[in-house]
């Protein structure tokens, strides 16, 4: 198969390698998939990069834990009826060395999720570490029926995911974009409402009603929060992005102690979610809508 790999880490230009591979064979319980797509989240360019310094895991790698594909051979135990089957990837180089930036991968059976015939294999490849981190963010604290939950960046990746699976919970939502032009591009299906945060006036009106915040940012839980509008501001981009979900116990500015906040990091989520911890963080609870 052709594949890109890579046996050091480092920058893309200087350690990604292409050409041929073995084929990959399907073990029991596993099942190999064709692919038609790789999707590729930060995760994978920060692992590549050795951003936590914990070295290679392994002595070569195939990057990016999500895919999309046909599923055309499986190792014992597994249905033979699943050949030919359209799938959706995600984990597939989560804790393992090969990954979806080839034309075969191999994965556990339960990584795979058939996609309906409307879900396009660009969109299944982007459902797995995108959607199971913003189930997690959305719910690790608690049921949210009847709340308001505001998701920043509720155009992006996990933003839309979590305002979906918010709405679908029984929430409103609301969702912010940072200028005035982004309002328009906002389904009505995503968020309840959408907000432009470039006036105070807008921070001021959220603060009354916001009970639940989801957000992308580049702090830690240390760092702590000191009232609701710092929970409430998009953060910029940097180098240490986790998902962080903060559930609002008072509406007067309060402290860390009461508006706590929990970090995650991605590839996490796909440890708990086969330990099944959070049985309900799959792929297929996007897919069921």
């Amino acid at each position: 198969m052709l594949a890109v790999w890579y046996e050091r880490q480092g920058p893309a230009d200087e350690v990604l390698q292409f050409g041929d591979l073995p084929d990959p064979e399907p073990g029991p319980a596993e099942v190999r998939v064709r692919l038609t797509r790789s999707g590729v989240n930060p995760g994978d360019t920060k692992k590549r990069g050795d951003w936590l310094g914990y070295g290679m895991p392994f002595p070569r790698i195939i990057p990016h834990s999500d895919g999309a594909g046909l599923i055309d051979a499986v190792g014992a135990g597994v249905d033979q009826g699943r050949v030919g089957r359209r799938v959706g990837v995600y984990g597939a180089q989560s804790y393992r060395p090969f990954g979806t930036a080839a034309q075969l991968t191999v994965v556990p059976a339960n990584q795979v999720v058939d996609l309906p015939d409307d879900v396009s294999d660009d969109v299944g490849a982007c459902l797995g570490i995108p959607g199971i981190t913003a189930h997690r963010a959305v719910f690790a604290d608690g049921p949210i029926t009847g709340i308001t939950v505001l998701v920043h960046g509720v155009l992006g990746a996990v933003g839309t995911l979590a305002a979906q699976l918010a709405r679908w919970a029984g929430a409103t939502v609301i969702g912010t974009v940072r200028r005035h032009d982004d309002l328009q591009q906002v389904n009505a299906a995503v968020a309840t409402h959408a907000v432009a945060l470039v006036h105070v006036e807008a921070e001021v009106a959220l603060h009354h009603v916001v009970e639940l915040v989801v957000d992308l940012l580049a702090r830690t839980t240390r760092q702590g929060v000191s009232d609701l509008r710092d929970a409430m501001t998009p953060q910029p981009c940097g180098c240490t992005t986790m998902v962080v979900m903060s559930r609002v116990t008072d509406r007067r500015p309060c402290s860390p102690a009461s508006l706590p906040r929990h970090a995650l990091g991605l590839h996490r989520l796909v440890a708990d979610n086969e330990s099944g911890r959070f049985g309900q963080a799959h792929p297929t609870d996007l897919l069921r809508r």
